[in-house]
């Protein structure tokens, strides 16, 4: 019983603070997205989810998410993987390359691929002259050029995840599999691929609610004319003052990031018990 006691006493302080945080601002949200002026109402999810307009920006949001997450594994999972394989002095340099950029304000950084992408700058100027943009294009105010900002600050993530993972697999593992007669990406598709998976669905999961969330990246490189969801939101709140029409948009991303997180539950679930 005291030991019931003293665990009640350790997590009650967690608790109150999760509430405090996280809790009670949720719960404020989807008051406010229920709320109208003659009682509570649905009207403003219909409102949302009848406009082709915002369902555009919500499909924008999930697709450009995605995208963003599987160039990540793509360029993550082997750049994990050699770092994890080099000597302890070179993966120090390799880590810390990838974490120098965490380092930066991501505002400084996106002002950065501003300068890059804009009409003048360097990969504007390489994509008009290898022909495949008009004399005007910029690479600024696209998709393009969210996908490439947000994978620029979304990486770290992904790599220091499956970087974790890979660091623990035995390297014996692997030598079994090539002394048994597989070619060096058949052990990586058939050993060290499933081995960190834990590691690529955890980083997956953290770059695409990253993604569908960030608001600073999208709103600077996208503009205004390539809304993402949570520009949106801070559009009803701030020019059309909309703030449960804005709360209604704020629960949908909230409850499209919850069922995320149910698939990587039941992974999580599925490695605990084997």
């Amino acid at each position: 019983m005291n030991t019931r006691l003293e665990d009640s006493a350790l997590v009650l302080p967690g608790l109150l603070l999760v509430a405090f945080a996280f809790l009670l601002p949720i719960a404020q949200m989807i008051g406010l997205s229920v709320q109208g002026e003659t009682g509570p109402t649905l009207a403003h999810f219909t409102r949302f989810l009848g406009d082709p307009y915002h369902l555009g920006v919500l499909w924008r949001t999930v697709r450009l998410s995605l995208l963003i997450t599987l160039i990540c594994v793509a360029i993550g999972f082997p750049y994990a993987y050699i770092a994890a394989r080099v000597g302890p002095r070179l993966r120090l340099w390799l880590v810390l390359i990838v974490v120098l950029p965490l380092m930066t304000s991501v505002v400084v950084r996106t002002f950065g691929w501003m300068v890059l992408l804009s009409r003048n700058g360097l990969v504007s100027e390489a994509v008009r002259e290898l022909g495949l943009g008009r004399r005007n294009y910029q690479v600024m105010q696209t998709e393009a050029a969210i996908v490439i900002g947000m994978v620029q600050v979304l990486l770290p993530f992904m790599t220091l995840s499956i970087l974790g993972v890979i660091t623990k697999i035995d390297t014996r593992l692997e030598e079994a599999a090539r002394t048994m007669g597989a070619s060096f990406l058949g052990t990586l598709r058939t050993v060290v691929l499933p081995l960190a998976m834990p590691g690529i669905v955890a980083g997956s999961l953290l770059v695409f609610t990253l993604s569908a969330s960030s608001f600073v990246t999208p709103n600077l490189l996208g503009g205004a004319r390539i809304q993402m969801l949570a520009s949106s939101i801070y559009r009803s709140m701030t020019q059309t003052l909309d703030w449960p029409f804005a709360a209604a948009q704020a629960v949908i991303l909230f409850v499209g990031v919850f069922l995320v997180l149910i698939p990587y539950v039941r992974v999580a679930s599925g490695g605990d018990r084997g």
